[in-house]
C-alpha cells in the first residue's frame, strides 16, 4: 500500500479566507509572511494583512522572491526571518513564493546551505506553514516538493520530505482571478501536466488515480475558459480544485520525464516552469505513451476525445494530440519563438539530459528514459 500524504488541513473554495483565521490563530503569535512584488501591494495581500489584524496575528512581510526562486532569495529570507521573532510562516502568490515559504522554513531550523539538501530527504521538525495559491497550477500547496535553483552550478534543485507539506493550505479561486493571461496559461498547463504524469507514473495507485483523472477533466475543460475569460468565476474555481487535485498526486505518485526535462530549461534559459513543462508536453508524452497505451487510453476516453470502440493505441495518440490542442489555444510558444537561440541551446542539450535524468523525475515514467534518450527529444523540441 502506497504512502498517502496530505496538509493537516485544506480550505478550498471562492472567498474562504476568513475561515482560516481559526487555524492560523493556532500555529503561531507572528507570522513570517513570504511573497512576491506584485502581491505584497495587491488586494490579496490587503484581505491576509486584514484578516491576520483583526484576529491579534503579527506580522513581518519578506517580499523578495522576484521570478523563480533562487538559494540567494532563500537566504535572504532566512536571513530576515531569524532577525525576527516569527513563530510560524505564510507563503503567498504563485509557485515561486509558496516553494520558497518551504525552503526558508526548512533551512531557518536545519541550517548549512540549501544546495547540501539537493536530492536529499528533508526530515525532523521545520516552522509551521500555511500556503495560499494565488494561482491556479502549481499545486505547491500541497505538495512536499520545493524545486529552487542554484545560482552557481546552474541547476535547478528538487528539495523533498513529507515535513515540506504545508500544515494548513488555503485555496481562495478569487486570488486567480487577476492572473494575467500568460501565468493562466502556464500555471494551469502545469498542473495538467502534473495530473497526467502522477497518472501515468510507475508510483501510481488507486487514491492518485482518482484525483489525477478527476483533474485531468477539469483542466482540459475549464483552461481554454479561464484563459479567455478572467472573470469567469466557475472556471477559475474549477482549476483552482484541478490545481489542488493534481498537487496531491505529485505528493504521492511523483512527476516523470517531462518534469525531469522542464527544469533544465527553466534553469538555463529562464523560461517558467509550467510553460516549459508545455512546450515538452506532445514529444516527451509521445514517448512514453508506449510504456502505457492503456492509462493514456482511459484519459482519452474520460475527456472525450475519441470513441469507446477506438484501440488503446488510438486513443491514446489522439489524447496526446489534444494536448497539444490545448497549449496551442493557450498560447504556448515554441523554443524559437520565445527567443533562445539555437546554437546556445544545442550547446547545452548534453548537460540539459545529463540534469533531467540525476533529477530522477524521468525514472518514474513507465519506459525506461536515457540521456541519449532526452537528448533525441530535446532536438525535436527545437526542430
Amino acid at each position: 500500500m502506497s504512502h498517502f500524504v496530505v496538509p493537516n488541513h485544506i480550505i478550498v473554495g471562492n472567498g474562504v479566507l476568513n475561515e482560516a483565521a481559526p487555524i492560523l490563530k493556532k500555529m503561531g503569535n507572528k507570522a513570517f509572511i513570504v511573497t512576491g512584488k506584485h502581491v505584497a501591494v495587491s488586494d490579496m495581500m490587503k484581505k491576509l494583512i486584514s484578516l491576520l489584524d483583526e484576529n491579534d496575528i503579527r506580522y513581518v512581510v519578506f517580499d523578495g522572491i522576484i521570478g523563480e526562486p533562487d538559494d540567494v532569495m532563500i537566504e535572504n529570507g532566512v536571513d530576515l526571518l531569524k532577525n525576527s521573532d516569527c513563530d510560524f510562516i505564510i507563503g503567498i502568490g504563485g509557485g515561486s513564493p509558496l516553494d520558497s515559504a518551504k525552503a526558508i522554513a526548512a533551512m531557518a531550523v536545519n541550517g548549512g546551505s540549501i544546495s547540501d539538501y539537493n536530492g536529499k530527504e528533508i526530515s525532523g521538525e521545520i516552522l509551521p506553514l500555511a500556503a495560499i495559491p494565488t494561482t491556479a497550477g502549481t499545486g505547491s500547496e500541497a505538495t512536499k516538493f520545493t524545486v529552487i535553483t542554484d545560482s552557481q552550478k546552474g541547476i535547478k534543485m528538487l528539495l523533498k520530505g513529507d515535513v515540506l507539506v504545508p500544515k494548513l493550505a488555503i485555496v481562495d479561486s478569487k486570488f486567480t482571478v487577476s492572473s494575467p493571461k500568460s501565468v493562466t496559461a502556464a500555471t494551469g498547463l502545469d498542473a495538467l501536466t502534473h495530473a497526467v504524469e502522477a497518472y501515468t507514473s510507475k508510483k501510481a495507485f488507486s487514491m492518485t488515480d482518482t484525483l489525477a483523472v478527476s483533474a485531468v477533466k477539469r483542466i482540459m475543460k475549464y483552461l481554454p475558459l479561464a484563459f479567455n475569460d478572467s472573470e469567469n468565476i466557475n472556471a477559475r474555481e474549477q482549476m483552482s480544485i484541478a490545481a489542488l487535485e493534481a498537487g496531491i498526486c505529485i505528493n504521492n505518485s511523483s512527476v516523470t520525464i517531462v518534469h525531469g526535462m522542464s527544469r533544465p530549461i527553466g534553469a538555463l534559459f529562464h523560461v517558467p516552469h509550467g510553460m516549459s513543462n508545455a512546450m515538452l508536453l506532445k514529444e516527451c508524452l509521445s514517448f512514453a505513451v508506449s510504456g502505457a497505451y492503456e492509462k493514456f487510453a482511459n484519459l482519452g476516453r474520460e475527456t472525450g476525445v475519441a470513441l469507446d470502440s477506438d484501440s488503446d493505441k488510438s486513443v491514446a495518440e489522439k489524447f496526446i494530440d489534444s494536448l497539444k490542442t490545448v497549449c496551442d489555444v493557450c498560447q504556448i510558444p515554441t523554443l524559437e519563438g520565445y527567443g533562445i537561440d539555437k546554437d546556445e541551446y544545442y550547446s547545452k542539450i548534453p548537460k540539459m539530459a545529463k540534469d533531467a535524468v540525476a533529477s530522477g523525475s524521468p525514472g518514474n515514467t513507465v519506459r525506461n528514459v536515457t540521456e541519449k534518450d532526452c537528448i533525441e527529444i530535446y532536438k525535436k523540441l527545437y526542430a
